[in-house]
C-alpha cells in the first residue's frame, strides 16, 4: 500500500543500517477497522521513537493482509520477502493468515512478529514466529474459572465465529469452566469472520435455553457491535444471562458507541484504556493528541505498540545488523513495560506473558463508558502450552 522511510540518517554516520519491516493488516473489506487500530499504533510509535535507533532507520512497507482465509496473506508475505527483501514481518490480525505464512517464513528464515492472531498453537508452526499479542487461552481459560468461582455461573453457552481462534477460545473457556465445576450446555457457531451475521437466531437460542452465562468470541470490530446490540434487543440480561468473553466483545475502540446495553458486560483481557499504569496513561494521552479526543486505542493497539517497541529495542541491541536467527534469539528474551503493564516473552514458547484482568463495563464519572478491574492474575503464560492440550501438547 505504501512505503515510507522513517527516521533520520546522520550525515556521514558509519555502519547505519536501513531495516525493512513488512507490516500486514487488513486495509480493505469488512475487517479494515481491525487493521486501522494496529496501523495507528505503529505510526504513532515510529513517529515518537525513530530517534531511539539512530543512526539506523526503519522502512515500514505496508501491505493488505486481505480477507481471513490466509491465501492472500501467504502471497503478500512471499512478495514482501522475495521482492521487497524485508528483514522481518510484523502485524497480522487473523489466525488463518499466520498459519498460512508459517512455512513461508520458515523457509526464508525471516522473523515474524505477531501483533494479534491468537490461535494457541501458531507459535509452534515456525521457530521464526514470536507473538506479542495473546493466545486465545490467555483470556478464555482465565474467564472459565472466573465465571464459575466469582460470577457463580453453573451453566454456560458459548457462541463463536467459526474459524480457528473462535474454536480455540471456546475450548479454553470450556476446559477451565468445567474443571471448576460448571457445565457448558451449548456451543453455537456464528458464521465466518469475513462478514457480520444476523446474531438474532443464535442469541434467541441462548435465551430459550436460559444458561447462567453466555461466553462469546468474535473478531472484535463490527462483530462486537452486533453482539452487544443483539444481546440488548433480545433482553438477555433481563432474562438473567450474563454476557462474558474476551475484550473483543467490548473493545475500547468501539465502546463509546455501544451505549448503556454494554454496561455490566464482564470480560477478561490484558488491556483497557483505563489500566492505571504510567506507560498506559502516556500511551492514551499521545493517542488522543494524535488522533483526537473521540478516537481510542484498544487491545490490538496495545499489542502492536509492545511489538514494535520490542522490535526497536532488538534492532538497537543488535546494532542494526542481524540474520533471522539472531533476531529471534534476541527478541524472544525481551521484557518491558508498556500499555498493558509489564509484559515479556517466554523463550521456550516464543509467546507472550502478561497479566490478565477481569473487567466490568461501567459508566464513569465523566459520563463515558469504561472498565473497572474486578481481579487480576499476574504473569500468565499460555495455559494451552502449559497444560499440553491438543496441538499444544506437541511442544
Amino acid at each position: 500500500m505504501e512505503c515510507a522511510v522513517l527516521g533520520l540518517v546522520l550525515a556521514g554516520a558509519a555502519h547505519a543500517e536501513n531495516i525493512k519491516i513488512g507490516f500486514m493488516v487488513p486495509y480493505s473489506g469488512a475487517n479494515a477497522d481491525l487493521g486501522a487500530v494496529q496501523d495507528k499504533a505503529i505510526d504513532l510509535y515510529v513517529k515518537l521513537h525513530t530517534k531511539d535507533i539512530l543512526p539506523h532507520t526503519v522502512e515500514i512497507i505496508k501491505r493488505d493482509e486481505g480477507p481471513p482465509s490466509g491465501a492472500n496473506a501467504k502471497t503478500v508475505a512471499t512478495e514482501l520477502i522475495t521482492r521487497d527483501k524485508v528483514n522481518l514481518l510484523l502485524g497480522v490480525v487473523f489466525s488463518p493468515s499466520a498459519i498460512a505464512m508459517a512455512p513461508v517464513v520458515t523457509q526464508a528464515k525471516v522473523p515474524f512478529i505477531i501483533a494479534n492472531a491468537g490461535t494457541a498453537w501458531i507459535t509452534m508452526l515456525s521457530p521464526y514466529i514470536v507473538r506479542f499479542s495473546f493466545s486465545m487461552w490467555h483470556d478464555g481459560y482465565a474467564m472459565g474459572s472466573y465465571a464459575s468461582d466469582k460470577l457463580k455461573c453453573k451453566t454456560a453457552a458459548t457462541a463463536y465465529t467459526d474459524f480457528p481462534p473462535g474454536k480455540d477460545s471456546t475450548e479454553a473457556f470450556k476446559t477451565s469452566f468445567e474443571k471448576a465445576g460448571g457445565k457448558v450446555t451449548d456451543a453455537i457457531p456464528m458464521g465466518n469472520p469475513a462478514q457480520v451475521p444476523d446474531m438474532t437466531p443464535f442469541f434467541q437460542r441462548v435465551k430459550d435455553a436460559k444458561p447462567d452465562c453466555l461466553f462469546v468470541f468474535i473478531p472484535s470490530g463490527s462483530h462486537a457491535a452486533a453482539v452487544v446490540k443483539t444481546y440488548g434487543q433480545l433482553g438477555l440480561r433481563a432474562a438473567g444471562i450474563k454476557l462474558i468473553g474476551p475484550k473483543d466483545v467490548v473493545p475500547d475502540s468501539n465502546l463509546q458507541t455501544m451505549g448503556d446495553v454494554a454496561i455490566g458486560t464482564i470480560v477478561m483481557s490484558s488491556y483497557s484504556n483505563d489500566l492505571d499504569n504510567p506507560a498506559n496513561k502516556a500511551f492514551v494521552k499521545a493517542w488522543h493528541e494524535a488522533y483526537g479526543a473521540n478516537d481510542y486505542p484498544d487491545f490490538e493497539s496495545a499489542n502492536a505498540w509492545d511489538a514494535i517497541d520490542a522490535v526497536f529495542h532488538t534492532i538497537k541491541k543488535l546494532n542494526g545488523k542481524f540474520d533471522g536467527d539472531q533476531f529471534v534469539n534476541e527478541i524472544k528474551t525481551w521484557s518491558g513495560n508498556g500499555p498493558r503493564g509489564h509484559v515479556s516473552i517466554d523463550p521456550a514458547t516464543r509467546d507472550i506473558v502478561n497479566d490478565e484482568h477481569a473487567m466490568e463495563v461501567i459508566r464513569k464519572l465523566d459520563g463515558k463508558l469504561g472498565t473497572k478491574i474486578l481481579g487480576t492474575i499476574k504473569a500468565v503464560k499460555d495455559p494451552c502450552k502449559d497444560l499440553k492440550i491438543g496441538r499444544c501438547g506437541a511442544l
